[in-house]
């Protein structure tokens, strides 16, 4: 999400008032606003009118020595569309500290996209309302010790830990994933590993985790000016194998998505797929609108549900609307 800072301006009279001013927190958020369609074939259709991830956040950096930077990061969500059900910042999206230097890189603990997340999982966390199709990983967002290199020849590497204490839920373990990232003019290839070794899934509202074999990774991203293709590829023994491909072309102040993901599930046999268009029109800097269209087909007759029942097909169209600053 693109963020500016919102601060205002302040006469400063003495040296110190000028330091205080600048010394402010950014703070940044965002709207967000979706009118869906979705129908399942056989389970009938439904209209919704929805938040689609409104936050409010704050961020901070400052100098601790020459070459040494200390960080924070706030982020809160709350529901924009109903007021009779929202309880203002009801939700915690990220929050963490940390440490950064050119020579040793950057280290930060708290809640935060998990490194497995943010090196292979890219395709599915791309559109606007959200794909239904993922890698079968556990590990991630809270409770982390996150770590990222600086670049060694194009060369990035990540690590992550997930500390769980006696007093957790699902008992104590410390999961943890490792990342490599290469970048070589317009390609960039990235391999990463999730333990699992958590008996819950803690980034999926606390479900049980299916095993803990190891989930790995691949991804592939080409850049040709304007259009840029990625590919990926996600296993996890006796849960699910994931594929995924998606081109992205951008075109002034327009951007243009197709996807293709497939789930093909290690215990039943069965898959699903999922199609996904994506056009984006940004009105100015703090504002896009966008229309996603996504068709989904599973070999299980029960894989989609509404209210009517289930079905094997899925069709939903989404408009939406984002204010940002």
């Amino acid at each position: 999400m693109k963020k500016t800072l919102l601060a205002s301006a302040v006469a400063a009279a003495t040296f110190s008032g000028a330091v205080a001013a600048a010394d402010m927190p950014t703070v940044y958020g965002n709207i967000q606003y979706v009118l869906t369609h979705t129908n399942v074939d056989g389970a009938g259709s439904e209209i919704d009118h929805a938040d689609n991830g409104s936050t409010l956040g704050i961020k901070h950096s400052h100098e601790i020595a020459p070459g040494l930077t200390g960080f924070l990061k706030a982020e809160m969500e709350f529901d924009a569309d109903d007021k009779s059900k929202s309880s203002g910042l009801s939700d915690l999206d990220e929050a963490y500290v940390g440490i950064e230097s050119d020579s040793f890189g950057k280290i930060w603990i708290g809640s935060d996209d998990s490194t497995y997340e943010r090196a292979i999982d890219i395709i599915y966390n791309f559109h606007e309302l959200g794909s239904d199709i993922g890698g079968s990983y556990d590990t991630g967002e809270g409770d982390m010790i996150q770590y990222e290199s600086p670049s060694f020849g194009g060369l990035k590497l990540g690590a992550a830990v997930q500390v769980n204490g006696d007093e957790k839920e699902g008992g104590k373990s410390y999961p943890y994933q490792l990342a490599a990232i290469y970048s070589v003019d317009a390609l960039e290839l990235a391999f990463a590993m999730d333990s699992n070794d958590g008996s819950l899934a803690y980034s999926k509202n606390n479900k049980p985790s299916p095993n803990n074999e190891n989930t790995y990774g691949l991804r592939a991203t080409y850049t040709m000016g304007n259009l840029s293709l990625t590919g990926d590829y996600q296993t996890r023994k006796d849960v699910a194998d994931v594929y995924g491909i998606m081109g992205v072309y951008t075109l002034g102040a327009n951007q243009f998505a197709l996807s293709y993901q497939l789930n093909d599930d290690d215990e039943t046999g069965d898959k699903n797929d999922t199609v996904v268009l994506q056009a984006l029109h940004n009105l100015s800097d703090n504002m896009y609108v966008y229309f996603e269209g996504y068709l989904s087909n599973a070999d299980a007759d029960d894989e989609y549900k509404l209210e009517g029942g289930s079905g094997d097909e899925q069709t939903i169209a989404a408009v939406g609307a984002v204010y940002y600053f």
